[in-house]
C-alpha cells in the first residue's frame, strides 16, 4: 500500500495549485480518504474528505468555497484543488486513508489526531509574495 502526494510549490497569493494523491496496491474507491495539513508549530488539520460509505465530500471551514477535492478512480488518484489560496494556506499537506465509515467531519477530527491508516509523505505548500 502506498500513498504518493506531488504538486505542491510556492505561489503567490491568490494563485492556484493542484495537489494529487496516487494511490498503489489497493483501490481508493475502497476507503475513505482525506486531505490533512500541518504548519510549523502548528497541529496537523484536516482539510477535506471522501468518505467511504456514499463518497460525501467535506470541507473544513477555513477553505470552503476555496478547496475541492475530487477523485479519479479510473486513475486511482486523489487531486485537491486549491484556489485563491492565502499565506495561512502555508502548511505541508498529507493525504491519507482509511477503512471506516465515519462521517466527515469526525473523519477529519480523528484523522487529525492520527487515526488514520495509511499516509502518504507530505507534499509542501508555501504562498507568499
Amino acid at each position: 500500500v502506498q500513498l504518493q502526494a506531488s504538486g505542491g510549490g510556492l505561489v503567490q497569493p491568490g494563485g492556484s495549485l493542484r495537489l494529487s494523491c496516487a494511490a498503489s496496491g489497493f483501490t481508493l474507491d475502497s476507503y475513505a480518504i482525506a486531505w490533512f495539513r500541518q504548519a510549523p508549530g502548528k497541529e496537523r488539520e484536516g482539510v477535506s474528505c471522501i468518505t467511504s460509505s456514499d463518497g460525501s465530500i467535506y470541507y473544513a471551514d477555513s477553505v470552503k468555497g476555496r478547496f475541492t477535492i475530487s477523485r479519479d478512480n479510473a486513475k486511482n488518484t486523489v487531486y485537491l484543488q486549491m484556489n485563491s489560496l492565502e499565506p495561512e494556506d502555508t502548511a505541508v499537506y498529507y493525504c491519507a486513508i482509511v477503512d471506516s465509515d465515519l462521517p466527515g467531519p469526525l473523519l477529519l477530527v480523528a484523522g487529525s489526531l492520527g487515526g488514520m491508516d495509511y499516509w502518504g509523505k507530505g507534499t509542501q505548500v508555501t504562498v507568499s509574495s
